[in-house]
């Protein structure tokens, strides 16, 4: 029998979805002794990436399609507590 967590989570669901404004970034996981090795990873054409280690989607913000001035952001890591 599933529990009502079980059955309303889409299947292949990332575990965790961070908006971003640069299609290059940086991921380590929840940091820490919980986190993984910092990988960096591109977009390309692509509106999002997918970190291998952790799942985490990292999704192109709304007016960020623009092209990228590597001086600005140069390998951005941000959202909540520098994912």
């Amino acid at each position: 029998m599933s529990t009502p967590a079980e059955s309303t989570s889409a299947p292949n669901a990332a575990p965790e979805v961070v908006v971003v404004r640069s299609r290059r970034i940086a991921c380590d996981g929840v940091g820490g002794a919980l986190g993984h090795p910092r990988v960096w990873l591109e977009m390309g054409d692509e509106p999002y990436v997918e970190c291998l280690y952790c799942d985490r989607r990292f999704v192109l913000a709304s007016g960020s399609e623009g092209a990228e001035d590597e001086r600005l952001a140069p390998g951005v890591y941000e959202g909540a507590h520098g994912h």
